[in-house]
């Protein structure tokens, strides 16, 4: 959400911002709007304080047995034009609100330009890829090989894009989050939340999946959502609020599932569990000033970073550039882990992570601000979000890195503990 004095106050800036959105101009339309409402709540305004003077004469006259004729007949005609100012007012606001809730948030100024992915911004790469003495497999054939990964029965069930994972795999599932969780809760200071998975609209609006992104959601006929990511109740937990500044940083983490329509993504990743309507995520989720939003997504990164490294998995960090960039985010750094039975094997980084920096866009739409103690001004809060990580991926990770030739996948030494062994093998 956008606030409509900064674009009053520099309209050229705010149109040069959007541009680089891939946007027309916008701020002449918006202020045009704007200034309409704004002779119309000038004239309302007149026209009401003219109808409380009248009806004050009014009294007077009646009071001193004079003819009041006239001045009911004025306060008569006020009161018949003031709906239609009100309806007109009502309106303009909807057209702005509209506009202000549709235009995506302002890039940081270190986000590099660029039209998609390709032109992304390496900041680093960590980790050996593995080297296999075989042609390595993907996570369908591994999965499959083990007997523990079903795609048909999943299709169905439900549909295309789901999957029923049994015995090793099915724990794998719940290991990965429980490890991801224990390390973000001991290790990171997050808070575990087990949030709703079904949220209102005005939920969905407040970090911006609506109205823009209605399509890529499952809507139920109550109008309630089914959350995409934790992000969207976690950061909403704040909506309409003044959180104290003594309380910030606040920073969440969360086990949920996720539901996703994926309807502008049709043909895209339809093998395996790459892209499926339904997934689980470790979310992280930070509230906090704007002087320390910055310093926030690099600390969000690095903990994000801490679950590839503990897992030994190779990856790299990204900026993403201006046309690859989230709605709501105002810079994003995406992790991508590699991923060796890709691309027919030739192996490839795959996404992983997005940890984004919202600035004030979504606590403008939810109305979240803070304020020290004992201070009457308010501000609004930064907010952040991460995966930590999409764990279907990272279970990608782990069997197509772990692999062996025989059809068993070496397990990672971290997860031992909740796994009760040391490697998958195929169900006898």
């Amino acid at each position: 959400m956008h606030d409509i004095r900064a674009i009053r106050e520099n309209p050229e800036q705010f149109d040069k911002a959007a541009s680089r959105r891939g946007l027309e101009p916008v701020a002449g339309i918006i202020l045009a709007l704007d200034k309409d409402k704004r002779e119309i709540q000038t004239s309302l305004q007149a026209k009401l304080s003219r109808r409380n003077e009248a009806s004050r004469e009014i009294g007077q006259k009646k009071a001193a047995g004079e003819d009041a004729d006239a001045l009911l007949a004025e306060v008569a005609a006020i009161k018949e034009e003031i709906p239609a100012l009100e309806a007109r007012e009502a309106e303009l606001d909807a057209q702005i609100h509209t506009h202000l809730i549709s235009i995506p948030n302002i890039l940081d100024v270190r986000v590099p330009d660029g039209a998609d992915e390709a032109e992304n911004e390496l900041i680093r790469s960590v980790g050996e890829k593995p080297v296999f003495s075989f042609a390595p497999r993907d996570h369908v054939d591994i999965g499959e090989g083990l007997g523990q990964m079903d795609f048909a029965t999943a299709a169905k069930l439900s549909g295309a894009r789901f999957v029923v994972l049994q015995g090793q795999l099915a724990r794998l599932e719940r290991a990965l989050a429980a490890f991801m969780l224990d390390v973000h809760t001991a290790e990171h200071g997050y808070l575990e939340t087990l949030p709703p998975a079904l949220v209102r609209t005005q939920t969905m609006t407040g970090t911006g999946q609506l109205p823009k992104f209605a399509d890529d959601l499952f809507h139920t006929t109550d109008d309630r959502w089914l959350i995409p990511t934790a992000e969207v109740p976690l950061t909403n937990i704040v909506a309409d609020s003044i959180v104290p500044r003594e309380a910030l940083p606040m920073r969440m983490t969360a086990f949920t599932p996720c539901f996703r329509a994926e309807a502008g993504s049709a043909g895209r990743d339809t093998r395996g569990l790459i892209r499926q309507h339904q997934f689980s995520k470790v979310e992280l989720v930070s509230i906090t000033t704007a002087d320390q939003s910055e310093a926030e997504l690099a600390r969000m990164t690095g903990c994000a970073e801490t679950i590839l490294q503990r897992l030994g998995l190779a990856y790299r960090v990204l900026r993403l550039c201006s046309g690859d960039t989230g709605f709501s985010a105002r810079q994003t750094l995406d992790i991508e882990v590699w991923l060796p039975g890709q691309d027919e094997g030739r192996g490839m980084y795959r996404e992983i992570s997005s940890c984004s920096n919202c600035g004030s866009f979504q606590a403008r739409r939810m109305k979240a601000r803070t304020r020290k103690e004992g201070e009457k001004e308010t501000e609004f809060v930064h907010t952040l979000n991460g995966s930590a990580l999409a764990v279907g991926r990272c279970m990608i990770a782990v069997l197509e890195n772990g692999q062996q030739e025989d059809g068993s996948v070496l397990l990672p030494e971290v997860l031992h503990s909740y796994m009760g062994c040391d490697r998958l093998v195929p169900i006898t």
